[in-house]
C-alpha cells in the first residue's frame, strides 16, 4: 500500500503525535502493518458515515486513529490523525 499524506496529516502529528515517544513507536508500528496488510483485522479499519462516508478510518490505539482517503488501489492519501474527539 503506498501512503501519501495530506499537509494536515503532517501538522496534527506534529502537533498532537510527534510529542510522545511511545506514541510514535505506535504509530510508525501500525503504518508499517497498514501498509503490508490493510486488511489486518488489528488495525479496525472501518468505513466513516454520514458527511465522511468517502473516507476510512483505522486505530492507532485505543483513542487514536488515522483518517484516510483511498485514492486508487494500492494508494491513499491520510487526512488526519488525532483522537476520536479530534478526527471525527
Amino acid at each position: 500500500m503506498i501512503t501519501e499524506l495530506h499537509s494536515q496529516f503532517i501538522k496534527s502529528y506534529r502537533k498532537r503525535i510527534a510529542k510522545d515517544a511511545k506514541l510514535t513507536i505506535k504509530v510508525s508500528e501500525k503504518l508499517d502493518l497498514f501498509r503490508k496488510d490493510f486488511t489486518n483485522s488489528l488495525l479496525k479499519d472501518h468505513p466513516l458515515t454520514g458527511k465522511k462516508s468517502h473516507l476510512r478510518a483505522f486505530w492507532i490505539t485505543g483513542d487514536i486513529r488515522i483518517v484516510y482517503q483511498p485514492i486508487s488501489v494500492g494508494k491513499v492519501l491520510l487526512l488526519d490523525i488525532g483522537s476520536h474527539n479530534q478526527v471525527y
